[in-house]
């Protein structure tokens, strides 16, 4: 049977060689690790990666690899659809942290029909007044109808009200 693409997703408590053991699991079952991104958030560790693995393989595997303790996993087949091409554009935002400021930014993108491809943020200290300050940097997938210009000038507006600088550029 042919490799195939899958996302297995993981989440579990925090312990030292737990990515080892995953990555034990994927060898173990024929699998060839591809991408991945990993986190410790409060005391979890989170992670997604790309796997190709022979498909009949897929369900031991997702056994063995819930078999490791306090690990919660997913695997999901990946889809072989090719998708119109999308032009690139990165956004890094800052502003002040408060309640709802990734769902108004999102939902900014989302009305556009823009595909956000990454998203990443997290919470750092200002200089000076240690005021928490929202960052983030988002890699989006631009449809052929919408200019980034026009991403720029809906976030912008948002900005005014969000207190979020936005620098875009289309270096991925």
């Amino acid at each position: 049977m042919s490799n195939v693409a899958a996302v297995l997703t993981c989440i579990g408590q925090d312990r030292p060689g737990l990515v080892n053991a995953i990555a034990e699991q994927i060898s173990a079952a024929g699998g060839n690790w591809l991408e991945s991104r990993l986190e410790h958030l409060a005391g979890q560790f989170a992670g997604i990666v790309l796997i190709h693995v022979a498909e009949d393989r897929i369900p031991a595997l997702t056994v063995a690899l819930q078999a490791l303790p306090g690990l919660s996993v997913t695997i999901a087949r990946g889809t072989t659809t090719t998708e119109p091409p999308r032009e690139p554009l990165v956004l890094e935002l800052l502003g002040h942290d408060r309640p709802g400021i990734v769902r108004d930014v999102t939902q900014a993108i989302t009305r556009l029909g823009v595909n956000i491809e990454e998203f990443s943020s997290s919470i750092e200290s200002a200089p000076f007044t240690g005021e928490d300050m929202f960052r983030a940097v988002l890699k989006l997938g631009l449809p052929e109808h919408v200019s980034s210009d026009e991403v720029r000038r809906i976030l912008e507006k948002l900005a005014d009200e969000i207190m979020v600088d936005i620098r875009a550029g289309a270096e991925v």
